[in-house]
């Protein structure tokens, strides 16, 4: 039979060293909290300084850092850059421990954790998660490393569907929450709603009324940007997607689509646009409207009728989206002519003048043509300057007196509210004493027709309200126009084109169509 000697390993298995060789570890350790809140950033000062001083009084070990991440989610490692430095350093020979609270702390993703340590451990750098009381270069180390991820995974699982449930009961209950910190017009509340922030919300006035005026977004950014005005994030240089965007949004006119978005993958946060994989939810009335809900109304058709006519969307002219073709009823749009010479100049003409199967009639204008034209109409318009003004004060105040209206108001709703008595009275009825259903279901739908009914004429009579507001503020600011007007030598500019015209139609005959903002017509020959 074989006789078989053991020669004793004489070096250390990661080190290489002779045995019984006294080592200095080279020892950092890695600390991080999962939100930005002062008891956790407490919790985060905390682990700084132990570890500092754990590593420091070990005599065995040589301190290098502490490593931190502060404020960041750990569920994978790709943002965590003090996580990411650590590494880089381990395998660049600086690093022979790690020491860190628990593996939770070092990573909720099994993949991540388990790549991370076998790549120091390739390097020959061990980790020591002190809570669970784990050396990595134990032999029972990566096992135990792996059982400890999978908790820590199905943790950060569980935390994710219990937040995304959260989340999606606020928004089933209607509860509003903005991104503040880029949200402009908005503060949180003391009541947690969003409250108007008054210097914002009219910066955000201001941009629907030069969009409603005919300005393109692309002149309403540079426009704040001259003026000084700061973004919603804070920025000097205003972009026209992030006017488009205040212009489109919801929320200006106190309403709320929840859930636009949802997180498809919990390990990653990977976000996607809800194109119907889970609910969405409207809330009106949820918070204050900065934008009343009809002018933002009119906002959103006008945006889709530039877009749908081709308007040049970035064009910087006031004449965008104000000269319509009187055959197609498409906007004119400007155009260049020998643009590299001595002889170019800008036309207005027909956007589908060439696109139809039957080509439009109308013809071209330069400039000079329409605002000559427009200067002429003005003067025909404010012959009677006197009785122009009179005539505006008198709609102006018209208009803004909407007491009648109020009153058809308060009338459907206590109406309204009386029917909801009858319901809920016939409800409690039923419960206490069974009805015959055949009547009770009789009398409850009747109730409830008579309820939707109210509430249909209310809302109607809303609009019709808000319609007399925006028209009474628009035929007021005409008459402040009209009455700053010289007497003579009127001179045409963007602005005074801007709060006075309404559209311009061109026709074949050679005729245009001045339609002002008061609702009177004056046509011009050219």
């Amino acid at each position: 039979m074989p006789e078989v000697t053991v020669i004793p390993a004489t070096k250390a298995f990661h080190s290489k060293l002779p045995n019984n060789t006294k080592i200095i570890r080279k020892v950092a350790a890695y600390a991080r909290v999962s939100t930005d809140s002062e008891e956790q950033l407490t919790s985060y000062e905390a682990q700084v300084d132990y570890y500092t001083k754990y590593i420091r009084s070990n005599p065995d070990w040589q301190f290098v850092e502490v490593y931190t991440d502060e404020g960041i989610s750990a569920t994978n490692t790709k943002h965590r850059s003090g996580f990411n430095r650590m590494i880089n350093d381990a395998l660049d020979g600086k690093i022979d421990l790690i020491v860190t609270k628990s593996v939770s702390r070092f990573a909720r993703n099994t993949v991540d954790s388990l790549t991370a340590v076998r790549k120091l451990k390739e390097c020959g750098t061990e980790v020591f998660f002190e809570k669970e009381n784990i050396y990595t270069f134990d032999s029972k180390g990566e096992l135990l490393i792996t059982i400890m991820s999978s908790l820590a995974q199905e943790e950060s699982r569980s935390i994710s569907e219990n937040v995304t449930w959260g989340q999606r009961k606020r928004f089933a209950d209607g509860k509003v929450s903005l991104p503040y910190k880029s949200f402009l017009g908005y503060k949180k509340g003391k009541d947690g709603l969003p409250e108007i922030v008054p210097e914002e919300a009219e910066t955000v006035r201001i941009i629907y009324r030069l969009f409603i005026g005919g300005r393109t977004v692309n002149y309403i950014a540079n426009h704040l940007t001259k003026q000084g005005i700061l973004t919603p994030r804070g920025k000097n240089k205003w972009q026209s997607s992030t006017v488009e965007s205040i212009l489109t949004n919801e929320k200006y006119k106190g309403s709320a689509i929840l859930q636009k978005k949802f997180t498809v993958d919990f390990l990653t946060k990977k976000m996607k646009v809800n194109e119907g994989e889970v609910p969405q939810y409207y809330v009106e009335h949820s918070h204050p409207a900065i934008i009343a809900p009809e002018e933002w109304e009119a906002v959103q058709k006008e945006m889709k009728l530039r877009k749908s006519n081709g308007s040049h969307r970035n064009s910087l002219s006031p004449f965008s989206s104000k000269i319509i073709c009187g055959d197609c009823g498409s906007f004119y749009g400007s155009k260049v002519w020998h643009s590299t010479d001595k002889y170019r100049r800008v036309i207005w003409q027909c956007n589908n003048k060439f696109k139809n199967e039957k080509r439009c009639t109308t013809a071209h204008l330069n400039e000079e043509s329409i605002k000559e034209l427009f200067i002429k109409a003005l003067g025909r318009l404010t012959k009677n300057r006197g009785e122009l003004i009179n005539t505006c004060e008198i709609l102006t105040a018209e208009l803004s007196d909407t007491a009648a209206i109020d009153a058809k108001i308060r009338e459907h709703q206590a109406e309204m509210e009386l029917t909801a008595e009858l319901i809920k009275r016939l409800i409690a009825e039923n419960a206490n004493a069974p009805l015959n259903q055949v009547d009770f279901n009789r009398e409850y739908d009747g109730l409830v027709e008579r309820f939707t009914k109210a509430t249909e004429k209310c809302e109607k009579l809303q609009r019709q309200k808000l319609r007399r507001l925006h028209q009474s503020d628009i035929t007021s600011s005409f008459a402040t126009e009209i009455k700053a007007l010289p007497r003579l030598n009127i001179q045409c500019s963007d602005r005074l084109w801007l709060n006075l015209i309404d559209t311009a139609t061109v026709y074949g005959d050679e005729k245009i169509v001045f339609r002002f903002k008061n609702g009177m017509e004056i046509e011009e020959d050219f």
